[in-house]
């Protein structure tokens, strides 16, 4: 016989995964972002912000222990120290970052711009919403109650400490199939601002939206965006766009307000028959 052929899911769309910071709320990513910086300054090894970034969307401690093995840092690091970064030391950064962060974390918890229209568009399509985080659970819980009082609600929300390996694994989108009780995952959207965020919903089998403009890749909140020229917003636009999609992302937008056209976009091509 010459031919074989493939089951294909042809069905509707049935969940929505989203990121938190960057993606529904603290437009720029900056919460993590600063107290990274700080946690390093209390053991005498200054970072840029720029460096405190390029792990984002980790579990903390992880993203701590990537921070620490940047050329960069560990040079600086052996000049403080006279040694390069052990466990030991990620450990106790880990132990400063999470009271730190929890003093911090109602001060970026405003939504970002067009966050609940997007919201209530994907509830009118009957998506179920799940949402995955770097952040722990302690942390989340404090972010999830800012949240509620500005209007927005997950079904599910499932922690990096809530499963056996954070991004770019996918067990937390798994869990939240788990949790919405929903399959198989070419009927469910991943959507974030991070690369190892994108990874996560690529490697659990899920369509994926990366956001350029409001999360980690820029890391400028909507005022100091403004503030750019039109060529450095595009040439930054570009860049974000650009290293998204070279991480596989199905779609590159702007913001969350762009997710619904896209929507209507993965729902054409299942009806088709295409898988991510």
């Amino acid at each position: 016989m010459e031919f074989s052929f493939q089951r294909s899911y042809r069905g509707p769309l049935k969940a929505i995964l989203l990121d938190w910071a960057g993606t529904t709320m603290d437009y720029g990513c900056y919460a993590p972002a600063v107290v990274f910086v700080q946690v390093y300054e209390r053991k005498g090894v200054p970072i840029s912000v720029e460096e405190a970034r390029v792990p984002m969307g980790a579990h903390k401690k992880v993203h701590i222990r990537k921070i620490s093995q940047l050329d960069s840092v560990r040079d600086r690091w052996f000049q403080a120290h006279g040694r390069v970064p052990e466990e030991q030391d990620v450990q106790a950064m880990f132990d400063d970052f999470v009271p730190l962060q929890m003093n911090v974390l109602a001060d970026y918890a405003d939504l970002i711009p067009g966050t609940l229209d997007a919201v209530a568009d994907f509830r009118a399509r009957g998506l179920k919403i799940g949402s995955t985080t770097g952040y722990t659970r302690e942390m989340m819980g404090l972010l999830q109650s800012e949240a509620a009082k500005r209007g927005y609600e997950p079904d599910s929300t499932v922690c990096a400490t809530d499963v056996p390996e954070g991004r770019p694994a996918p067990f937390m989108c798994l869990q939240n199939m788990i949790n919405l009780q929903v399959y198989p995952p070419e009927a469910i959207v991943k959507v974030d601002d991070t690369i190892p965020g994108i990874e996560e919903g690529l490697n659990a089998g899920m369509w994926t939206i990366g956001l350029a403009k409001t999360g980690n890749e820029i890391g400028l909140n909507a005022q100091e965006i403004a503030k750019l020229g039109p060529a450095e917003l595009k040439s930054k636009l570009e860049r974000a766009y650009n290293r998204m999609a070279q991480a596989g992302a199905h779609f590159v937008v702007d913001g969350i307000w762009d997710v619904p056209a896209v929507l209507d976009e993965i729902a054409a091509r299942v009806r088709r028959g295409e898988r991510p």
